[in-house]
């Protein structure tokens, strides 16, 4: 079985890091104050790469590195080993034996049954597959990969991306990274006048904007560092926001609010589906969040599964989509950014939440297709979307949430894969290239290319429909030919 492992382990080798690595240093999971040992780390691929971003590493590998020792981290990585042990028994070992080193976060990942197309003539051997260079392949589900996950280790896990799992020792980690994944960005409101008393102390004052920028609420007195300066400065923390306010426009300070009650409120919905804690098991700055923006724990799991609950309604989210200021509505879905993702009304943003919390984040999709009547989500991956006019769809995943199947389609070797149009209407207004792809709209709803919508979907169905109009494309430019 080590030399199972091992090939496998060579055959991903990439000049990149791994899945499950990437999202964990995109997750802002593992960085340069982190520590991670890889189980099974094949030749050290990942540890030589991260060495490199300045993040500290060791692995063990049976065929590969033996003769390293199996050391304790904060993270261990268990990557695409368990999916190549032929004996169940000793699968569930290896997966006991990286828990016991783990200190704070153990990511597993393993092969889908969405991706065993890809591995060429495969048999039935056990309860995997042998392929078709002799090794043994146990492909999962994504719900069982999970199930098998929290089973086997007795605590719960979340869905980081296809096939791969994050699991946390404490709760408080748990609850917080939920919280994170929802939580939009902060932006501090820009001032708008000046004055010389907040000019004054405007360094003291900006751990204080940031923090409420970040939370939506004032601190609580240790929740910043320089909270006993501000207090002898101003006398009590209200007061030193107040001055704030004074310099900056209120209502943005009151939107930033509502954003982290309804970002708070949809992880507590989704929270639901991983076993929701108690109030005691959250960490103190979520159970602050809690009492500022809800008063108390039972307020806010009462508005967050009516929230959830009502995403089985699909009339909701019709009309939820219909009504929607982002996005592109068909008759079928509501085509949206994952830029504009967070502009979604709460409902919608649940409604992808749930696909998300069941296969995590998948990499590299741009867009996000939430169908009107029916539960299912599709992420799209568009690689040319921002330098391309009309860039062709080279893969998508799909989500069903009754049957929890998830279907893949790779487009990148059709020779007519389907092409985008209106590529601003995907996007949030204040989104930097909006403007510029406004503009080709524009030019090309004149041309009267537009006309014909079934026509143009498909990249050759475009292509003739230029050559008939005697136009052509220059990035985001349309000159009609004579003029090259």
């Amino acid at each position: 079985m080590p030399q199972e492992i091992a090939r496998h382990k060579t055959a991903l080798t990439r000049p990149s890091l791994s899945r499950p690595v990437k999202l964990a240093l995109e997750d802002g999971l593992l960085h340069s104050g982190t520590r991670i040992f890889d189980y099974g780390c094949g030749r050290g691929d990942d540890l030589r790469m991260l060495h490199s971003l300045g993040i500290e590493g060791s692995g063990w590998d049976p065929v590969h590195q033996p003769d390293k020792p199996l050391r304790s981290a904060p993270i261990v990585n268990l990557g695409y080993v368990v999916n190549v042990i032929e004996d169940p028994r000793e699968r569930q070992e290896t997966l006991i034996r990286a828990w016991s080193l783990t200190e704070r976060l153990l990511i597993v990942s393993a092969r889908l049954v969405v991706e065993a197309r890809d591995t060429g003539q495969i048999e039935s051997f056990a309860d995997g597959y042998l392929t078709s260079r002799g090794t043994f392949q146990k492909f999962f589900e994504q719900h069982e990969l999970k199930d098998w996950v929290e089973q086997v280790l007795g605590t719960a896990a979340i869905a980081a991306g296809p096939g791969v799992f994050y699991v946390f020792r404490d709760e408080k980690d748990h609850a917080t990274f939920l919280a994170s994944r929802y939580r939009r960005r902060a932006v501090v409101p820009r001032l708008t006048r000046s004055e010389a008393l907040f000019n004054q102390y405007q360094p003291l004052l900006q751990p204080l904007m940031h923090f409420v920028a970040e939370r939506g609420r004032l601190p609580v007195d240790h929740e910043i560092a320089n909270i006993a300066k501000l207090h002898e400065v101003f006398g009590t923390t209200k007061r030193a926001f107040r001055l704030i306010e004074q310099m900056t426009e209120k209502t943005q300070w009151t939107q930033i609010t509502e954003e982290r009650t309804q970002d708070l409120l949809i992880a507590i919905a989704l929270s639901r589906f991983d076993g929701r804690p108690k109030f005691a098991q959250l960490p103190l700055d979520l159970q602050y969040d809690i009492k500022s923006f809800f008063s108390t724990y039972k307020q806010a799991c009462t508005q967050a599964d009516n929230l959830l609950f009502s995403v089985g309604n699909m009339a909701l989210v019709n009309q939820a989509c219909e009504a929607s200021k982002v996005g592109k509505l068909t008759p079928t879905a509501l085509y949206c950014h994952v830029r504009a993702l967070e502009l979604l009304s709460p409902i919608l943003r649940v409604f992808e939440g749930c696909a998300r919390g069941y296969i995590g984040r998948v990499e590299e999709a741009n867009i996000i297709k939430l169908y009107r009547h029916e539960p299912i989500v599709s992420y799209l991956i568009y690689p040319d979307f921002e330098v391309d006019p009309h860039p062709a769809l080279a893969y998508s995943l799909t989500v069903h949430f009754q049957t929890l199947r998830i279907e893949s389609r790779d487009y990148r070797n059709y020779q007519n894969p389907p092409i985008l149009h209106r590529k601003e209407t995907f996007l949030p207004p204040n989104h930097p290239l909006y403007a510029k792809f406004a503009r080709l709209t524009r030019m090309e709803e004149a041309k009267g290319l537009y006309k014909n919508t079934r026509r143009i979907g498909t990249r050759e169905g475009w292509k003739d429909l230029l050559e008939e109009k005697g136009v052509c494309l220059r990035g985001h430019r349309l000159l009609k030919k004579l003029d090259l």
